[in-house]
């Protein structure tokens, strides 16, 4: 029978073997969840004989990583800005850089009178930006919309686990809200060019869902139809916070031309890329 070390050293040699690129991590995490262990944990129970039930369990969640399944998927969750989430193939897995965003948010935000502040989540998916916002803020009032009922069960679910309460509406970007109007507002839109989606690794175009990946011709559709609309649905002084692709920074400035805009500005996440765009209405 072997021991935990032992399987933790041939499952990281196999997915090094087979390309994966986060190798070490995944198979931690596969290992960890096998054994219903924290992830940490596993170097401090190397001597641990792990059963051929297990091991039989193991071996199949490994086999489904070479394939480009995402972890996260098998796993069924993710921790994300002090929240632990629930995922499935009908949202997207929050990534770290949206921590990044939702970090700035709160730090901005903890310095506002939130009483009677409202903030809305569009294109929320698992709820992971709305969610960790009000699990920070707790005075925000905070509503989270999705196109897709089936992403709203899911934020549901993550809400409840996070023992948060927030408002879930269905419908298109800013449909939800007819005749109503908010203090923040978060979007993380689908931002991938129609025609790029096919260069994603298979973890992402093979498995993640696609309406929440393509952005239209130019990965834009969704940051024009919000210039458009979102005046209109908000109050004096509202603050705007996005998640934008590599390369759009210029791009979304341009679009939110409008003397309404101000204190515009795009920020890069970890690797240098463009990936957030702030600014305010007047």
């Amino acid at each position: 029978m072997k021991t935990l070390g032992e399987i933790l050293s041939i499952s990281v040699h196999f997915l090094k073997e087979k390309k994966c690129v986060r190798f070490r991590r995944d198979a931690e995490d596969l290992i960890a969840h096998v054994l219903k262990l924290k992830r940490l944990d596993l170097y401090a129970q190397f001597d641990r004989p792990v059963q051929e039930a297990e091991l039989k369990i193991l071996r199949a969640l490994l086999k489904r990583a070479v394939k480009g399944e995402p972890v996260e998927y098998m796993i069924g969750e993710v921790a994300f800005y002090h929240c632990q989430l629930s995922v499935g193939p009908d949202v997207l897995i929050p990534r770290p850089e949206t921590e990044i965003l939702v970090d700035q948010a709160c730090r901005m935000l903890c310095l506002a009178d939130l009483q009677e502040k409202t903030a809305w989540d569009l294109c929320s998916g698992s709820g992971c930006i709305g969610i960790a916002v009000k699990k920070a803020c707790p005075h925000l009032r905070v509503s989270l919309s999705d196109i897709s009922g089936k992403a709203l069960e899911i934020a549901a679910i993550n809400a409840k686990r996070n023992d948060v309460q927030v408002e879930l509406l269905q419908g298109d970007l800013l449909a939800p809200f007819a005749g109503r109007k908010t203090d923040i507002i978060f979007c993380n839109p689908p931002y991938i060019p129609s025609q790029e989606i096919f260069t994603l690794d298979p973890s992402v175009k093979d498995y993640e869902p696609r309406e929440a990946l393509d952005g239209g011709d130019d990965g834009l559709f969704f940051y024009r139809q919000l210039e458009k609309e979102l005046p209109s649905y908000l109050n004096a002084k509202a603050k705007i916070f996005f998640e934008i692709g590599t390369g759009q920074g210029d791009l979304v400035l341009n679009l939110f031309h409008g003397r309404s805009w101000k204190n515009k500005r795009v920020e890069k996440d970890w690797a240098g890329h463009d990936r957030f765009f702030f600014l305010e209405f007047e």
